[in-house]
């Protein structure tokens, strides 16, 4: 007789293995812990087999039903729905072999050894977060263009074009590796550049790329200048204040014990008065110079005298003296380099941002936060760009070293 939906709901467990008798092979295996197991039984040349279709209550009676007819059915062929069973699991494992995801890693794993720890972690989180969610599991010859774009836009939408170029470069290496080792044809990620948004927009020009981040903080501390127009370089970059702000940095603003720039609102562009958490690094900074301008008023004074501050064009000129022109890198590009660096390779909060570059962010009711908003959480994140800059110049040392070695 026919099982039931409620005859096999019901179905108790006993000391010992038994069978419930559906129609046609079918069967319900109940086991002593209470787990349901389908099964189907068939003869094939001559030898009685049993196939597996599944647990209840996941697999229902009527999909166990559909499963038997669609083994019997195959059996009616001559073929042994078992050894197709086997062949299909076989597929699926070799597919799952050459997906992207399986080769992306074989690729990171045999590359990773040449590059700075630095860099290995930035792109195998590249790969992780932006990559591996959307084209992963397909198999890699079968990922065509649009796919890989449809991901890239995916990265835009959330205003992170620099990002959006980084993982087309890194998909298409994976290619070229699936494509050396024979396991695709083509690299769809060949001229998707120009259906992108371009990599920056063109605003005060600014470094974004961390590997020439590396070399600014190279060629700055290689700087023939005075210690202050070199501290105001490091600062600039340690701080991300805008230029004006910099070279009107006052003694009396650094709040020691608190380590702190606490700017009052009317030397601030929207009137608000700001407090800049000062990392590890910039105290030391600020320590060594307060032992030569620390008597004075200004920060950074003028060579011209003590009585005012450092001219507007000192950081722009000893930026192009070091190599970068205006359309590479300007003082206020410090800014730019900061915001898009710890929104797209570090992924900081983006209001932590906003306010540490004193933008104005308003609450959920519209009303302008105050200047000590999330300060501990900046503070964190001063000293996380901080370290990352000092990694970013030892990797960016460390390829010159390789460089003077293979020359």
């Amino acid at each position: 007789m026919p099982l039931t939906s409620t005859a096999v709901s019901q179905a108790k467990p006993k000391a010992k293995q038994f069978k419930l008798s559906d129609s046609h092979g079918l069967y319900l295996q109940v086991m002593p812990n209470g787990s349901k197991y389908w099964r189907y039984k068939y003869r094939f040349a001559g030898k009685e087999k049993v196939l597996a279709l599944g647990v209840f209550p996941a697999v229902s009676l009527k999909d166990a039903r559909s499963a038997r007819d669609e083994a019997r059915l195959t059996l009616e062929k001559g073929v042994d729905p078992g050894a197709v069973r086997k062949v299909e699991k076989l597929t699926r494992h070799i597919a799952a072999a050459e997906s992207f995801e399986a080769i992306g890693r074989e690729w990171f794993e045999k590359t990773n050894a040449k590059w700075s720890a630095g860099h290995a972690d930035r792109t195998k989180r590249l790969l992780e977060k932006n990559l591996y969610p959307y084209i992963g599991s397909r198999p890699i010859k079968d990922i065509e263009a649009p796919e890989v774009l449809a991901v890239v836009r995916r990265i835009e939408a959330r205003g992170s074009n620099y990002m959006a170029h980084r993982a087309k470069q890194v998909a298409g290496l994976v290619f070229q590796y699936a494509i050396a080792t024979g396991r695709a044809q083509a690299n769809p990620t060949l001229g998707l550049t120009n259906a992108m948004v371009p990599r920056r927009q063109k605003h005060h020009a600014a470094i974004t790329d961390p590997a020439e981040v590396g070399k600014l903080m190279v060629a700055i501390d290689a700087f023939q200048g005075t210690p202050v127009v070199n501290a105001a370089l490091q600062l600039s970059a340690l701080l991300f204040q805008r230029p004006g702000e910099i070279r009107g940095m006052e003694w009396s603003e650094i709040k020691w014990d608190q380590s702190r720039w606490e700017i009052p609102a009317e030397k601030m562009k929207m009137g608000m008065p700001h407090v800049v958490p000062l990392s590890r690094q910039a105290m030391a900074i600020l320590e060594e110079l307060h032992l030569l301008t620390g008597r004075g008023r200004y920060v950074f004074p003028s060579a011209r005298g003590a009585s005012r501050s450092m001219s507007e064009n000192t950081v722009r000129t000893a930026l192009r003296t070091m190599g970068y022109d205006n359309d590479t890198m300007t003082a206020h590009g410090f800014r730019a380099m900061a915001r898009t660096i710890l929104d797209e390779v570090l992924g900081c909060r983006v209001d932590w941002i906003e306010h540490q570059l004193a933008h104005q962010v308003k609450d959920s009711n519209g009303r302008a936060y105050n200047r000590t908003a999330h300060v501990e959480g900046r503070a964190q994140m001063m000293q996380q760009w901080a370290d990352y800059l000092d990694q970013l110049r030892k990797e960016a040392k460390s390829e010159n070293v390789v460089n003077i070695r293979k020359a």
